[in-house]
């Protein structure tokens, strides 16, 4: 029921094709083996890691470089000396859900939205956290007024989606709007180009989905203009060349394209000048490390509890730091999976959405 509930949501919206660098799943499952080295060390072949494509994939596979190295040197510490650390990037979210169902991938980075989707075949093992923002409000006109958001020393477990306006005539009219204190209506927000995520996506899907409910009862399959953007790269793209006028992502998304708007983008203005919050969701639990259910080297509850304590203490060096701030990560501690009952009824929400 939880594929077919993705298949449909995400059939539903006016789309392109979802590309990506990488498969969304590895080309073989993993083996804990049997043998152990000369230091007394279990030996593992493969581990198979796979990232979702929230930033560029190319950017991803380049970032994340560093963290096999890390995780060879952290986990030998701790018992297993691993031959092999294998990193894609997923076509889709749903592309890694499935490869950890299947078991064809071991670990993945992937949302929380991501996560109780796939929860049958996934295990959550870690919740990130990330630097707080200077803005923490649910009024869309205080993102604005204080802008532009810095990053705090605070380290938080959750964050917010933003509705962003662009440079558009009609991005700039509901931004003028919501900066004069008015009320934006349904046929205000119905009337323009919207970006949206894949609908697994917490950020940039369902958060804004549930956000439309509360002041609207509607939902993104509302719109009369949506499209589906395969990452926030070209979702911004889109919003800085006026080919949508309002975009959903995460709060802190315009940090991390802020060189591009004005680089890659040729945009004369920053993104701070050419861009407004039109709408602030609730918070949303930070994203997971989650293993699979089903390969083989995580059948092995001693690889899965190192594995833990080997990305918390990645996460806690500046070396590691730097890798991860690629999912604008900080840090990580130990997750339960109750953490992500919130999730869970924003899900049931969507799959009330599907039966219609």
């Amino acid at each position: 029921m939880k594929k077919l509930m993705a298949m449909l949501l995400t059939g539903a919206m006016v789309t392109g094709m979802l590309t990506g660098c990488g498969s969304g799943s590895s080309s073989a499952s993993s083996s804990a083996g049997s043998t152990e080295a000369a230091n007394g060390n279990k030996v593992v072949e493969d581990l198979n890691i796979a990232f979702v494509p929230s930033r560029e994939p190319d950017e991803i596979v380049t970032a994340t470089e560093p963290l096999k190295d890390m995780l060879k040197s952290e986990m030998s510490k701790l018992g297993y000396d691993i031959n092999n650390v294998n990193i894609t990037v997923g076509t889709s979210f749903e592309a890694v859900g499935e490869a950890l169902t299947a078991g064809t991938t071991d670990m993945g980075f992937i949302p929380g939205g991501t996560y109780v989707l796939y929860d049958d075949g996934a295990e959550v093992l870690l919740t990130a956290t990330r630097d707080g923002l200077s803005i923490d409000s649910d009024s869309a006109k205080d993102w604005n007024d204080q802008k532009p958001t810095q990053a705090t020393d605070k380290q938080v477990t959750y964050y917010r989606a933003l509705m962003i306006a662009g440079p558009s005539e009609k991005g700039q009219e509901l931004a003028a709007k919501v900066n004069a204190g008015e009320e934006l209506t349904w046929e205000d927000i119905d009337s323009a180009n919207w970006s949206v995520m894949n609908s697994s996506s917490s950020a940039g899907y369902i958060y804004p989905s549930l956000w439309l409910k509360d002041k609207y009862g509607k939902s993104v399959l509302d719109l009369s203009h949506a499209v589906q953007s395969d990452s926030y790269g070209s979702a911004f793209a889109r919003l800085a060349s006026g080919q949508i006028d309002v975009l959903c992502c995460y709060a802190d998304a315009r940090r991390d394209y802020e060189d591009k708007w004005t680089g890659d983008y040729a945009m004369s203005n920053s993104i701070w000048d050419d861009t407004n919050v039109i709408g602030v969701t609730d918070g949303i639990y930070n994203d997971t490390i989650s293993v699979s259910k089903s390969s083989e080297v995580m059948q092995d509850a001693g690889f899965k509890s190192a594995l833990q304590q080997a990305l918390i203490n990645i996460g806690n060096t500046d070396e590691g730091k730097e890798v991860i701030a690629i999912y604008s990560h900080q840090g990580y501690v130990a997750a339960n999976d109750s953490d992500y009952d919130s999730e869970r009824e924003a899900q049931k929400f969507l799959q009330s959405l599907s039966a219609q």
